[in-house]
């Protein structure tokens, strides 16, 4: 009979055994990781059919279909039973060929910013966990690019889950000076965000990564403060700063904010032309939400006598894991409607199964086939959070005075 394998002995010192729990984890991850997306553990973004592309283009099937068999735009892959289907990068360069041939709708179908428009800086906040934060600016940045604008990504908490739902696992993928830390740091090694921003497979996405690096710049900046360093360098300043080096390769910029109001969430609302606080409507929450909105009116305030700025398009709360049939949620959300008015968004977030069984494997319902979680689970989330980011999209259009 085979002899069982000895088991080390469990650490006795409780720094030794967390330390020994993150490793298994990590190590497990990692290869869940590689399982899922073998053999590289690249993660790759599936094709649209002719439908899905005709609906987010804004033209016909019937249209595709003809401009196919005209030869005329990107080439569409088909299947055995000819039906056809377009890469994202395909779908863009579709776009580019419509604004062409068809200029008075240019705009429509390629909305990207122009001339004397500024580059909009949408912060995601909120200091309470399980607000759909990391989710909703997820799936914020995803509608845009499918839209035909240019986003980048920027993952400011060092938890990272952002960077993981794209493909990165942080304590292997993400190495030393290559978050926003590397690029806002006080020292010699500091970066151009530049050699920082990765593409993704999302074309369209550009993403800053996080990783527990990003906790540096809160341990550093009372340093630097004690130091006296002032002057356009302030932390509060450094975001907004490194940001303005890329500013004229992207539309719209979507930061997922720390889950605390420290050091970089306040350099990330300096940068921000327009906040977005999510909000799961739960009385708890409420009050959570409550304290972090005090606070930041304190913070701010110290921070535009220090000259910087809170100088906001908008600001609106975006309701998340919203039960429409569940009484207190809706009383909930009548409440803060009472109170903020149109500064609550009309569309809510509906909490789903579909959502939450995509999330299993690291992806959104924009990257699964109907099918992956039930069509009509799959439906009516993405007619809630499509609700949503339309309503996000159409407020920047109007800061862009269109």
């Amino acid at each position: 009979m085979k002899a069982a394998r000895p088991q080390p002995a469990p650490p006795t010192n409780a720094t030794q055994r967390i330390t020994q729990h993150a490793e298994l984890l990590s190590a497990q991850l990692r290869s869940m990781r590689d399982a899922m997306f073998p053999p590289t553990a690249q993660k790759s973004l599936r094709s649209f059919s002719s439908g899905e592309v005709a609906r987010i283009v804004g033209v016909s099937d019937g249209y595709l279909r003809q401009l196919s068999l005209d030869g005329l735009g990107p080439v569409p892959t088909l299947s055995s039973g000819g039906r056809r289907s377009y890469t994202l990068g395909q779908m863009n360069e579709l776009r580019t060929f419509l604004s062409q041939h068809r200029p008075k709708e240019a705009l429509a179908f390629v909305p990207r910013r122009r001339a004397g428009e500024k580059l909009q800086v949408l912060a995601v906040a909120n200091f309470k966990g399980g607000s759909a934060k990391t989710t909703t600016s997820l799936y914020l940045a995803q509608y845009l690019a499918l839209q035909g604008y240019r986003v980048l990504a920027i993952d400011l908490d060092p938890q990272a889950s952002l960077s993981a739902m794209f493909g990165y696992q942080p304590e292997f993928d993400i190495g030393e000076n290559e978050t926003l830390y590397g690029a806002i740091r006080y020292d010699d090694e500091r970066r151009p965000l530049r050699e920082v921003v990765r593409p993704t497979y999302f074309d369209g996405i550009d993403l800053v990564p996080g990783n527990l690096e990003l906790m540096e710049f809160e341990h550093e900046t009372p340093r630097a403060m004690m130091r006296g360093d002032r002057g356009r360098d302030m932390f509060f300043r450094r975001v907004s700063g490194v940001i303005a080096e890329v500013e004229a390769d992207y539309d719209i910029v979507v930061i997922d904010c720390p889950p605390q109001l420290g050091f970089l969430t306040v350099g990330a609302l300096n940068a921000a032309t327009a906040l977005l606080v999510t909000i799961h409507p739960q009385m708890v929450d409420v009050a959570s939400m409550s304290q972090f909105l005090l606070m930041t009116a304190d913070l701010m305030s110290v921070v535009e006598d220090a000259g910087g700025k809170l100088d906001l398009d908008f600001v609106r709360y975006v309701v998340t894991r919203h039960d429409p049939n569940d009484v207190p949620e809706a009383q909930i959300v009548a409440l803060l409607r009472g109170l903020f008015r149109e500064d609550v968004l009309a569309a809510t977030a509906w909490k789903s199964t579909a959502i939450a069984n995509a999330g299993l494997t690291k992806q959104s319902l924009y990257e699964l086939d109907r099918g992956a979680v039930g069509r009509a689970a799959y439906d009516r989330a993405l007619e809630s959070v499509n609700a949503v980011n339309a309503e996000v999209e159409s407020l920047v259009q109007g800061a862009w005075g269109r």
